[in-house]
C-alpha cells in the first residue's frame, strides 16, 4: 500500500530511501564512494514504481 495517492512508496520503502540518502550524504562529505548506496536506493524506487504500475493495470 502506497503512503500517499501520488507516491508509489510504502512507509518502509520511504524510510529506507531516506536513510540511504542520509548515508550517501555522510559518505560524500567524507569523500568516499556512494555508488553502491545510490544503486540500492534506485532499486527500491524502481520496485515500488513497478508494483504500483502493476496494480493500476489490473
Amino acid at each position: 500500500m502506497s503512503l500517499t495517492g501520488k507516491d508509489p512508496h510504502n512507509a518502509r520503502e520511504l524510510a529506507a530511501v531516506i536513510l540511504l540518502g542520509a548515508r550517501i550524504a555522510r559518505r560524500e562529505a567524507r569523500g568516499k564512494p556512494t555508488k553502491r548506496l545510490e544503486n540500492r536506493a534506485d532499486r527500491i524506487r524502481q520496485e515500488a514504481q513497478a508494483r504500483e504500475d502493476a496494480k493500476r493495470t489490473k
